[in-house]
């Protein structure tokens, strides 16, 4: 495959290609001849590599194909900006190669968050073959521990997905099958290489692919540019007719259907009319902007931003930071309406420059595995969104997602622990909506390369609340350092004669939203359709009577 050249200003850019046993190289085609292989066991295993050429001026990149007839490598090329950019292969686990020019080569190669990632730097020479056996362990297994991993917004076909699914070591993959952006038409089938006859598709035992999901995303209407926004209808059962908007209809239909409705970004025009009216189940707190790469979406919806909420800005507009935290606030105060929304993560992996399963959602299956018990923990909550560490927590024992019932005034313990392969800078304890512990952890850790910090705080209660942790571990990814972060799934505390009370600014922030929908739509949109704004509108309102300070 030729190489590609990555200069500054280049634009946005999206090739993805697809190179399967037809395609296969023979060995004495190439002159880079790679493997990579589990250092416990010795096996091949599959992985995502990323061969960078280093000549002293533009980065190119050349990208590499399987060796064996049995093999499969799939090129993965998005840019969305001169520091967003995705170049790799994921490769199965057989030898892989590519024919480059003589020269020096920085290899980097992964296997999903739970083992080691690396580089080595390798010569070609002229005339000359050069081979390499890349080396990588687990630092953690978390399949043993019962917990299984998921992304919930994925755009890459069935027929790529198994291929890419085991080089990022992913147990769940919910692929938008279906996607429309075009108001009061029904979803299109997005994904030719979907038999639609087929509902699980079973990759190996612990490995399942959904692909009867559904993404609305409408950007014009009648035929005009008028963004409402998006949000997905996972894990239903029969393919979705119904237009939108209205939503409340879809919603039904996905309920009847046994069907998960996931928020996608909490910034679109009609996300905060969704929640109340469709009674949406999930909140990615760990959504598609999110990249392991240079932070792009900074002006996108900055109109968006409530100025009452302390939200990260630079001249350019969001700093990373301040995206995550705006999307964490939004889910808070969600969840202090009352909304009970569960936290999930998607990559939008197949539109932009993000590996599958970079931010990631892990749910506790202590039975063992299956895709029913799987989206049961999601519904539950019985999981956590990471990036990089795994969180492990309990409230008084018992799980995230849990209800605990107290008659009055008491405390609660909260525990867990941190792992991570990189040093946890920060543990803090959410309790509606407020960071209420912040635990800074002792660089405890086996070796140099796996750290182990444990939590256990007696935190007071005296109304109805809910109480989560996070945790936050920097990383130094191609000369940035990442924030990257773990965020638990919160524990709801019910307490008789008690209720759990917004706060004014976020209350009044909701209202502002709609009353800003409102009017924005009032020359678009039928009645009925606006009655959903005024609805939520109505809804907020009622909620800001009984707000505190």
């Amino acid at each position: 495959m030729a190489a590609v050249i990555c200069r500054p200003n280049t634009g946005y850019v999206i090739a993805l290609t697809t190179l399967l046993c037809s395609v296969i190289v023979r060995a004495d085609d190439v002159n880079l001849r790679l493997t990579l292989r589990d250092t416990a066991t010795g096996d091949l295993v599959p992985g995502r590599i990323t061969v960078e050429q280093r000549p002293g001026g533009p980065h190119v990149y050349h990208f590499v194909q399987s060796l064996d007839p049995e093999g499969t490598a799939i090129a993965y090329d998005v840019t969305r900006g001169p520091e967003s950019f995705e170049k790799h292969t994921t490769v199965s686990a057989h030898p892989f190669g590519a024919k480059v020019p003589p020269g020096l080569y920085v290899v980097y190669y992964e296997h999903g968050p739970e083992w080691r990632g690396n580089k080595a730097q390798v010569w070609v020479k002229e005339g000359e073959v050069t081979e390499q056996e890349l080396t990588t362990s687990r630092w953690i297994d978390m399949n043993e521990r019962g917990w299984y991993s998921g992304d919930t917004h994925v755009h890459r076909t069935v027929k790529d997905l198994p291929n890419v699914m085991r080089a990022e070591d992913l147990n769940v993959a919910l692929p938008l099958s279906y996607w429309i952006r075009d108001a009061y038409s029904p979803p299109l089938l997005e994904d030719k290489t979907y038999d639609e006859s087929a509902n699980l598709i079973t990759v190996d035992p612990q490995r399942v692919i959904w692909p009867m999901n559904t993404e609305y995303e409408l950007f014009r209407l009648n035929g005009q540019r008028h963004t409402q926004g998006a949000v997905f209808v996972l894990n239903h059962k029969e393919r979705l007719t119904l237009p939108a908007p209205p939503v409340a209809p879809i919603a039904a239909e996905a309920q009847r259907q046994g069907a998960l409705l996931d928020l996608d970004k909490h910034s679109w025009p009609w996300s905060m009319m969704l929640v109340p009216v469709m009674d949406v189940d999930l909140f990615e707190l760990a959504n598609n902007h999110i990249w392991r790469t240079g932070f792009f979406f900074k002006q996108w919806t900055q109109e968006m931003r409530p100025e009452s909420w302390n939200i990260e800005t630079d001249a350019d507009g969001f700093t990373e930071w301040g995206w995550i935290d705006f999307g964490f606030k939004s889910y808070y105060a969600l969840l202090n309406c009352g909304f009970k929304m569960r936290p999930t993560a998607g990559t939008a992996n197949g539109v932009h420059p993000v590996p599958l399963g970079y931010g990631r959602v892990y749910v506790e299956c202590p039975d063992g595995f299956s895709y029913d018990k799987w989206m049961q923990g999601l519904d539950a909550g019985r999981s956590f969104v990471t990036t990089g560490p795994m969180l492990f927590t309990t409230v008084n024992d018992q799980p995230p997602g849990s209800t605990i019932t107290v008659n009055g005034q008491t405390s609660v313990r909260v525990a867990g622990s941190v792992e991570s392969i990189h040093a946890v800078t920060q543990i803090e304890i959410i309790k509606n909506g407020r960071v209420v512990e912040v635990i800074v952890p002792p660089h405890n850790h086996d070796d140099t390369e796996i750290h182990r910090s444990t939590f256990s705080v007696d935190l007071p209660v005296d109304s109805t609340s809910w109480v989560a942790v996070r945790c936050f571990a920097p990383q130094e990814i191609d000369q940035r350092t990442k924030r990257t972060f773990a965020h638990s799934s919160p524990v709801h505390i019910e307490m008789s004669g008690k209720p759990l009370r917004p706060r004014k600014i976020e209350t009044e922030y909701f209202i502002k939203r709609m009353q800003d929908e409102i009017a924005r739509n009032r020359d678009f949109l039928r009645p009925d359709e606006l009655a959903e704004y005024e609805c939520a509108l109505d809804i907020y309102t009622r909620l800001d009577a009984m707000a505190v300070e």
